[in-house]
């Protein structure tokens, strides 16, 4: 039974990949946060049966223990992780901080960076020389970049080559690993993922990063103000690459099976959604209407769609992109999965997601008709 070690492992993808990774009977190790009202153990299980809906969770291969990422050895004792690392191991790094603004430049260097380095030193020490460390790191890595994006590694680059710090940060612990890897030989893999979406195929969406934290704006103005039209800053004909959280788990899990890796895999949507088609779905659901507009004076917008714009400081950054990727490396190890989203899936999880805001609840999605 190969053993699989996740940290951040209550995070979006990462409960995902830990809930298939059971069902298959993989040994589970989760290294999680405590909070102040709950433990490890509790929010692991509170996120896996969100996971499931409710269902039961099939936990007995899952083993977690509360660890801190910045702090020697995890603040876990030599006796937990010389447990914990026996054997050949996969070891998933997925803890990140998903700020981005300049006001959080530490925070965000903090934990993408120091953080990396810690988890690298603790998996160096006690993991053997047949196990294997995988960074999840971003598909935007690429910041402001024009052509394709390769699976290869790219030189550290100063804050105006990349939308955010968060973008920097990944780029950066990319190459701590490509360090790590010419001079201590660490058995390392990257995995750049683009914006997870909800599941192709139930359209059940339990995130509400990126588009949905758009939607979720959208939502609450248009309950407030219904009917209304409001001007959005957005070139209509550019593109959103986003991959369902079911196709991302099936790449995570291919890598687990396959033995011999690329050393960096863009984990990404081979067929990019168009902003337009999202704004129209939108309208469908939702009593108002959205006009997509390339120029778009701050001055000239009213009180709603200035809300709106000052709103969008994050994902504004990426409703003029139309970035392409490199999948070369991907296409080595995967075996023709073909789960792409498309205008009728995101509309499904844009329904089953704004069903969700009003408190709805749903035991089936359907496709729109017409």
């Amino acid at each position: 039974m190969k053993k699989i070690i996740i940290n951040g492992a209550n995070g979006y993808v990462a409960s995902h990949f830990i809930n298939e990774l059971l069902d298959k009977n993989y040994e589970v190790i989760a290294l999680a946060r405590a909070s102040k009202k709950y433990s490890a153990k509790d929010r692991m299980h509170d996120v896996l049966k969100d996971v499931n809906d409710g269902r039961y969770i099939k936990s007995e291969n899952l083993k977690v223990y509360s660890y801190s990422l910045l702090d020697k050895d995890f603040s876990l004792s030599e006796e937990n992780l010389k447990m914990i690392f026996k054997g050949n191991v996969n070891y998933f790094h997925f803890a990140a901080s998903l700020k981005y603004d300049a006001k959080s430049k530490d925070d965000i260097f903090g934990t993408n960076i120091n953080g990396l380095e810690n988890s690298i030193d603790v998996f160096s020490k006690y993991s053997n020389s047949n196990s294997r460390f995988f960074f999840i790191s971003t598909a935007y890595s690429c910041g402001k970049f024009s052509g394709i994006f390769k699976e290869k590694f790219y030189d550290n680059e100063d804050i105006t080559k990349f939308r955010n710090y968060y973008e920097q940060s990944k780029r950066f612990a990319e190459n701590i690993i490509k360090d790590n890897i010419e001079r201590n030989n660490l058995n390392a893999h990257i995995l750049r993922l683009s914006q997870v979406v909800g599941n192709n195929k139930s359209g059940i969406t339990k995130t509400d990063y990126g588009v949905f934290d758009f939607t979720k704006r959208i939502y609450n103005l248009a309950n407030r103000y219904p009917n209304k039209s409001v001007r959005v800053l957005v070139e209509p004909e550019s593109t959103q690459n986003l991959i369902p959280i079911d196709t991302v788990v099936d790449y995570l899990m291919r890598s687990v099976e396959v033995q011999q890796l690329p050393q960096i895999m863009n984990f990404i949507a081979k067929n990019s959604i168009k902003n337009i088609h999202i704004i129209n779905a939108i309208c469908r659901l939702l009593p108002i209407k959205i006009i997509p507009s390339s120029y778009l004076n701050r001055k000239n917008m009213d009180a709603l769609e200035r809300i709106i714009h000052v709103g969008m400081s994050f994902s504004g950054s990426y409703v003029n992109t139309n970035i392409e990727f490199d999948t070369q490396n991907l296409d080595s190890i995967i075996m023709s999965i073909n789960n792409e989203a498309n205008e009728h899936t995101v509309y499904k999880m844009l329904e089953y997601f704004i069903d969700s805001l009003s408190g709805k609840s749903r035991s089936k999605v359907l496709l729109p008709t017409g």
